[in-house]
């Protein structure tokens, strides 16, 4: 298994993900393009210490964007929507 820094690259936080981790218990991360779905449930488990029920992915395709006259393709990533267990939770911004 490849290190789990590797495999989950940020959290997606906005405001949609945000109302789906409140009403769902789902959360949404960008990970690698090669990593696949037991090596996400993995990384989530281990990072933040949670049980992981479901994990979906998806390839989200890069857009094309003009800088003048020239058009260029941004690259494509994957997202990752995990479920956690009943009673789980992922707090990213901790307060003290």
């Amino acid at each position: 298994m490849r290190n789990v820094y590797d495999v989950i690259k940020r959290p997606i936080i906005s405001e949609k993900s945000t109302a789906l981790a409140e009403v769902a218990g789902r959360y949404a991360f960008e990970v690698a393009l090669q990593a696949n779905k037991h090596e996400i449930r993995e990384a989530v488990q281990q990072l933040f210490n949670v049980k992981v029920r479901e994990v979906r992915t998806m390839v989200m395709h890069g857009k094309i964007k003009r800088t003048g006259r020239s058009e260029i393709k941004r690259s494509n990533w994957k997202k990752a929507l995990v479920t956690l267990a009943e009673g789980q939770k992922i707090d990213f911004f901790q307060t003290k």
